[in-house]
């Protein structure tokens, strides 16, 4: 007979020892071993941004085992029933499992980001909704059964679809989820900087089920308004100088362009040899999507298409196939601009990075676009790149709750000053990249000073 209070051990950097018994083991280990979550281990969760921080190799892999780990600790805390605990667990576990190469950067190669890893989610999911999966995981797990209905449920909360019971859902994604919880500080120590840290532990003891006019939703006790604003604050903190940090955005724009220009150029002899891999089916199909979505009005039934028929491709795709082409590319003699670009991802040529107003961005934008089509025949278009990062911290929408000991619940940016200094508001940083090559141009220079 198995014991179900003995634990299983993942040693993790971050959260040290993740303990998890073995009924949770049961509940996880079936879709861990799987392919789809196996693939998880060869993208990066930061994209590229190893390129500025160099420890940042980390992977989906690692950020959705950490998940499901914060997500079993919420889940023990606030006292859920055994199968609402396994409801959370194995959503948090697979929440990120529609990601492709290099993360979020990848995203762009679509036309306005029209296909995103949200949208191939369902696809990978719908690999586990088959009776023998179910069959296998059930006889490991004699006393809750996954059935179809159970399933859905969790393919709902991932998806952000309403559910029944909104606090299973806040503990998936809302502003105080696991994944959150887990990706700050995961991304803050393989980064080597503090700003993401905040008292995991407290934090933790402070959460609680409050009541809302939605019913149920995950909150906190008023004695963790003090972690949740540091938290909140790391959040805003990792935000400007990790996530949206100019030159590791600039580099994913390089490699953005790249992908997009050698979508175009697959027809070019130079690229013979690419048009037959993984990679070079799939943006050939991605450049015939982008053509034929700028043409219609029909997007939605032109992107689920496009989702069903290139979705055996897509999940095969890692960091490793993107790599390997630039590496080949990188060692052609070309003025071909994905070759340039190669050399330039490959040997770690950072561009210049100019920063710029938010006031002063749209004549920004004139005065480049002004500039590029007067000298289109001397400067490639990758070459200068004008960038505008908004973000918001704090979203009143969804706020977090706080319950206090009367068992009175209010938002919580109306018991922080500091919390209230930030809810709803964008901040922004906009910049314009240089390709290293034009920095000492003289028409480049004149251009830039228009700019300041």
């Amino acid at each position: 007979m198995i014991n179900e209070n003995s634990y299983h051990v993942i040693k993790d950097p971050v959260h040290g020892t993740m303990q998890f018994t073995t009924l949770e083991d049961n509940w996880v280990k079936p879709f861990i071993d799987s392919y789809n979550f196996q693939r998880l281990r060869h993208i990066k969760q930061l994209g590229l941004g190893d390129f500025i921080f160099p420890g940042a190799v980390h992977t989906r892999f690692n950020h959705c085992l950490g998940c499901s780990y914060v997500a079993s600790q919420i889940a023990h805390k606030i006292g859920l029933s055994e199968e609402e605990r396994q409801l959370v667990i194995v959503a948090c576990l697979l929440h990120d499992i529609g990601h492709g190469p290099f993360s979020h950067a990848f995203e762009d190669v679509f036309h306005n980001k029209l296909i995103r890893h949200e949208d191939w989610t369902p696809l990978f999911l719908a690999e586990y909704k088959t009776s023998d999966f179910f069959s296998n995981y059930n006889k490991q797990n004699p006393r809750h059964h996954l059935t179809t209905e159970k399933f859905q449920l969790i393919e709902d909360m991932i998806m952000h679809h309403a559910s029944t019971k909104k606090v299973l859902a806040d503990v998936v994604s809302s502003q105080l989820d696991a994944d959150r919880l887990d990706y700050l500080l995961r991304d803050s120590h393989f980064c080597g900087v503090a700003y993401g840290e905040f008292d995991f532990r407290w934090m933790l003891h402070c959460m609680a089920i409050v009541e809302s006019k939605e019913g149920e939703r995950l909150g906190i006790t008023h004695k963790g308004i003090g972690v949740v604003e540091h938290y909140l604050m790391a959040r805003r903190l990792m935000m400007r100088n990790i996530y949206h940090h100019q030159k590791k955005l600039a580099i994913e724009v390089f490699l953005v362009k790249l992908l997009r220009i050698l979508a175009e150029s697959l027809t070019d002899p130079l690229f013979e040899e690419i048009k037959t891999t993984r990679l070079g089916k799939f943006l050939a199909a991605v450049f015939a999507f982008n053509q034929k979505i700028k043409n219609t009005k029909n997007t939605d039934s032109l992107k689920q298409e496009f989702l069903q028929e290139y979705y055996p491709l897509y999940r095969e795709l890692s960091d490793y196939d993107v790599f390997s082409v630039i590496k080949y590319l990188a060692k052609k003699t070309s003025d071909h601009p994905a070759i340039q670009i190669s050399k330039r991802i490959q040997n770690r040529e950072m561009p210049k990075i100019i920063h710029l107003n938010l006031e002063t961005a749209k004549s920004a934008e004139t005065i480049l676009a002004d500039f590029k089509n007067k000298y289109k025949n001397t400067y490639q278009d990758w070459q200068l790149t004008l960038i505008k990062t908004p973000h918001q911290s704090y979203s009143n929408d969804d706020a977090i709750l706080v319950v206090n000991e009367l068992g009175v619940v209010k938002p919580l940016n109306e018991l922080s000053l500091m919390i209230q200094a930030i809810s709803g508001k964008f901040e922004h940083t906009v910049f314009l990249c240089v390709d290293k090559s034009l920095i000492l141009d003289e028409k480049v220079q004149q251009m830039l000073n228009k700019l300041m």
